[in-house]
């Protein structure tokens, strides 16, 4: 996985994760790379700068706020759209994948806590998608 900062032609910027850098020539290619503040597919690589350390002032936390809640919802929207949903058979897709017996591919789907903590158990990566605020409504 790799992480990219991009901006729209609106000027905002955000972050979102791809599977490799062809991933992310693939989905710009076809407009699959949404702008979570305003929508567009008119999207690029930003320029990176390394992470610093860094105090707060005050009034930042609002802004903060929006940034990271516009990052969660990119993360969202790439992983809706690239990832399979196999539903409540995620635990044993995530096991073939694993095991060499299904086809590697993105997925998601529905796992209790308890088949969740098997699967990081026996050393299957998982991820669950966040929440967010409009999911509560």
């Amino acid at each position: 996985m790799i992480k990219y900062s991009l901006k729209c032609r609106g000027g905002h910027e955000f972050e979102s994760w791809f599977a490799s850098a062809a991933s992310f020539e693939d989905q710009v290619t076809q407009g699959r790379i949404i702008c979570p503040n305003c929508e567009t597919s008119d999207v690029s690589k930003a320029i990176m700068a390394p992470a610093l350390a860094h105090t707060y002032e005050a009034g930042t936390a609002l802004a903060d706020k929006r940034q990271m809640l516009a990052e969660l919802r990119a993360f969202r929207h790439y992983v809706l759209a690239v990832a399979e949903d196999v539903g409540r058979r995620f635990p044993q897709e995530a096991r073939k994948i694993a095991e060499g017996e299904g086809e590697d591919r993105p997925i998601r789907g529905q796992a209790s806590a308890e088949e969740a903590k098997q699967l990081l158990d026996e050393g299957i990566h998982i991820l669950p998608i966040p929440l967010l605020p409009e999911d509560f409504n």
